[in-house]
């Protein structure tokens, strides 16, 4: 696709992150999953899943998005998951919650929940499955940013939402104070360029195997799920593209791929990453229906990938699969 608007270029395509609107945000954010244990969100294992980001010098982290399973969260719980993140991370670390809605209404609600309770910013999928116009993305978004105080981001999914936000509608969105930020997840490069050349928004990549990529053409960061295994490991591979270490990127990158792929193509997300965490002892695996568990052959087959990656060694995976799934089982 070419895409042909009438918008002026900034002033360099490839503008450094810290002249870019937004750029507070640059860097790595991880999606958090959300722990269960039983019928209710475990908030013990939250905790130390945010101290873990902390410790690892993550930026930000990122609440009820996807990874977060917030489709399956209350009202109640998706408020109080966002009260608990930010009484937690104490100004310790920044705060992007998902906020985002298929009604602007809902959307509106919940990030002034996110502004009460000291959210850094917000994050704000597209409006899912009613699709609407080009008009109505630029309007929803609009009112988000124009009604709240929190800086927005802008979250473009289109494999999850059904609709794609053109970058037309990014570069009018652009001209709001509070819109800042773009998580980029169309795998597009020509859209994310697009972006970048035209707006000075503060692009971050919504896919962890397209990270070296997007930053390669100006993107500052990376909303990131496997940084809910190696944060450290995925921080220094942003790191070393925001010092113009190429050599060092590319070694990260070559190294996080197979992860990256092994995993998180297994099955929906969060599906794989939770299962993840089981095998490392560091969340319950419980998901919530309509997500459902990854089968006996793929807790294997994601068993050697965390194997293959030095997370685990030796009789490790099997052993800790099913100390996993005992786990599991004694909370269910």
């Amino acid at each position: 696709m070419v895409y042909r608007f009438d918008a002026k270029p900034v002033k360099d395509a490839c503008a450094m992150s810290s002249e870019r609107k937004g750029n507070a945000f640059a860097g790595m954010s991880v999606a958090l999953v959300t722990p269960f244990r039983g019928e209710e969100v475990d908030y013990d294992t939250f905790s130390r899943q945010i101290e873990f980001q902390i410790e690892a010098g993550t930026d930000c982290v990122c609440p009820v998005g996807t990874t977060g399973e917030c489709p399956t969260l209350s009202h109640a719980e998706h408020d109080r998951v966002i009260a608990f993140v930010c009484e937690t991370a104490a100004g310790r670390i920044k705060v992007m919650p998902g906020t985002g809605s298929n009604s602007t209404a809902e959307a509106l609600r919940l990030t002034r929940v996110a502004e009460k309770e000291g959210a850094d910013a917000a994050l704000q999928v597209a409006p899912y499955y009613n699709k609407p116009t080009q008009q109505g993305f630029y309007e929803h978004f609009k009112r988000l940013a124009e009604e709240t105080g929190l800086p927005q981001c802008v979250y473009n999914i289109p494999g999850r939402t059904g609709k794609n936000i053109e970058p037309e509608t990014i570069v009018r969105l652009a001209e709001l104070e509070n819109i800042q930020i773009v998580k980029e997840a169309t795998g597009s490069l020509d859209q994310a360029s697009a972006i970048l050349s035209s707006t000075n928004l503060t692009v971050l990549s919504g896919d962890d195997s397209l990270t070296l990529p997007l930053m390669a053409v100006g993107a500052s960061g990376v909303i990131s799920v496997v940084g809910n295994l190696v944060p450290r490991d995925m921080l220094a591979l942003v790191r070393a593209c925001q010092q113009g270490d190429l050599s060092e990127a590319r070694r990260w990158h070559h190294k996080l791929f197979p992860l990256c792929r092994d995993m998180l193509g297994l099955s929906t997300n969060p599906i794989p990453v939770k299962g993840a965490l089981q095998i490392l002892g560091r969340d319950s695996g419980q998901l919530r229906l309509p997500m459902t568990p990854l089968t006996a052959d793929q807790t294997r087959t994601l068993g050697k990938t965390l194997e293959t990656y030095g997370l685990l060694t030796g009789e490790q995976p099997d052993a800790a699969i099913r100390a996993g799934r005992d786990s599991s089982m004694a909370s269910s």
